[in-house]
């Protein structure tokens, strides 16, 4: 059943799935259900893959790990040990990044309206840089920085206007996007003239993202040639040298039968690209860097469930229900995405039978994979969702005050608790009398 070119850390003994060594069924006794079980093997190794092809390849790279698509105190110490940087995009991000010990000077704040409390915190803490993605967040940073006697580093987030073959609900780098400035010269050029002045603004450089699950490196190229083109119009009008490019992430990932691309894929060509604009201009390269998020932990993580309540139509659809869904994954129904499943207590049975997989929530659109080919289902049976890493954890819910479930990490044949589910106390801990 399993791919291990796609999902290497998967294999089946004895009927059963096993994930990084550990038994899913015997995770799913200790634990319950439903359960996130990430395999720390898996996470490192694409880090490593990082090391190798990016950051040790070309000197002044640097990672920093979109935290959006999962982030747990295990996590962010996990990225520190990998020896990478970490990006954040709320304040409950970045509180939970400082209060798991990550050094605020490696971190990058990004976010589309950064409240002023928010602002404070990052620069209180002395975050490493500040992605600026709205036109008046420039003057709210200077005057939080004026009052408080500090100084702040920061990129402007630009929108590209690329396209990207993707989703469009995860394009953010066209021209009609909530995030990122335009590139209007009547609205940039006067923003980076004021950065580059400010006594307590340290201008670094430029932003871009253009897109989420990409298979194909052209936007990022394209939005490369546009960005290093307002290097060279800084640089030739203002006489200022930028010290820093961001070219975000979005490197596709497999959830059923896409084949993942290797990061070098990526970053080749661009480094390639930016390495001959900047020798053509006599110029010293400044610092890259790139933000991988879903391409980092999304084939790492799955999700278990048990089987519940199957229900036939005659003619049209057989359904079996889990006892999760759209609160501990809502991107079905959010984005239309697919998975892929497997019954984890019966992984080498044929694949006889075809099921629509439902959740528990009171929505018609909780469907979490539609015609999957599996053994014919039964109550008690063990549904392992593969790559679910991404956006599982990160966008759970308490809809219908459902609890969220609890993380494990497994490496190597042992697991630990990691996040503890969430108990019906815990739902109630914020009431008034």
């Amino acid at each position: 059943m399993t791919d291990n070119q796609k999902w290497p850390y998967l294999s089946v003994q004895d009927n059963t799935l096993f994930f990084d060594g550990c038994s899913t069924v015997e995770l799913a006794e200790e634990y319950g259900t439903p359960l996130y079980v990430f395999s720390e093997s898996d996470m490192r190794g694409r880090f490593a893959e990082l090391r190798e092809d990016f950051t040790q390849k070309y000197p002044g790279a640097r990672v920093a790990y979109a935290a959006k698509a999962f982030l747990n105190k295990a996590m962010a110490r996990l990225v520190l040990e990998e020896d990478m940087c970490l990006d954040v995009v709320s304040g409950g991000e970045l509180f939970l990044a400082l209060n798991s010990g990550f050094p605020a000077d490696r971190i990058e704040f990004n976010g589309n309206n950064k409240s002023d409390e928010e602002l404070t915190m990052a620069i209180d803490a002395g975050v490493g840089r500040i992605i600026v993605d709205g036109i008046d967040e420039l003057a709210r940073i200077e005057e939080i920085c004026y009052k408080r006697e500090q100084g702040a580093n920061i990129l402007f987030r630009i929108t590209p206007g690329v396209k990207s073959s993707t989703h469009d609900y995860i394009v953010t780098g066209k021209k009609d996007s909530k995030f990122g400035i335009p590139l209007e010269e009547e609205i940039l050029m006067p923003l980076i003239r004021k950065a580059i002045y400010s006594a307590q603004i340290n201008f670094y450089g430029f932003h871009f993202h253009v897109g989420s699950q990409l298979f194909d490196n052209q936007s990022h190229l394209q939005a490369t040639d546009i960005i290093l083109q307002w290097v060279d119009r800084v640089h030739q009008e203002l006489g200022y040298t930028v010290p820093e490019l961001n070219l975000g992430g979005g490197f596709g990932v497999t959830y059923t039968e896409e084949e993942r691309k290797p990061f070098s894929y990526f970053l080749d060509p661009l480094m390639e690209k930016i390495n001959g604009f900047y020798d053509a201009h006599d110029m010293r390269r400044p610092a890259v860097v790139i933000e991988p998020g879903r391409s980092i932990v999304a084939e790492a993580g799955m999700t278990l469930y048990s089987v519940g309540t199957t229900k036939e139509i005659p003619g049209i659809r057989k359904y079996a229900a889990v006892d999760g869904g759209m609160g501990d994954n809502i991107r079905p129904a959010l984005s239309q995405a697919e998975y892929t499943g497997v019954l984890a207590n019966r992984a080498s049975e044929p694949k006889d039978d075809c099921v629509t997989i439902c959740g528990k929530c009171c929505e018609s659109g909780d469907i979490l994979i539609h015609d999957l080919a599996m053994p014919s289902p039964r109550r008690g049976d063990i549904l392992a969702v593969l790559s679910t890493g991404a956006y599982g954890y990160s966008m759970a819910s308490n809809y219908n005050m459902n609890p969220v479930p609890g993380v494990v990490f497994v490496r190597k044949g042992r697991s630990r608790l990691v996040t503890r589910r969430q108990n019906y106390y815990d739902l109630m801990a914020r009431e008034m009398e």
